[in-house]
């Protein structure tokens, strides 16, 4: 198993903010599998936005641009 970026109480926090009364440990970790494979998406295409424009240095700008992909609103 990998080790994870983000910390478990923090999906805690996001659900309870959400309106959860209550919060198990399995949705927990899941909700974190879950923005770590699309913040991974979002960094990658962020990272061949740049390099597409001749940058080596990620900007603002591409993460916007990058997860307008997977934005509803």
């Amino acid at each position: 198993m990998r080790s994870s970026e983000l910390g478990l109480s923090a999906m805690y926090r996001i659900l309870k903010k959400s309106g959860a009364q209550r919060v198990s440990d399995e949705s927990a970790v899941e909700l974190r599998r879950v923005i770590e494979e699309i913040a991974e998406a979002v960094a990658k295409n962020a990272v061949d936005l740049a390099n597409h424009a001749g940058r080596k240095t990620v900007k603002a700008e591409d993460v916007k641009l990058a997860s307008k992909t997977f934005s509803k609103y």
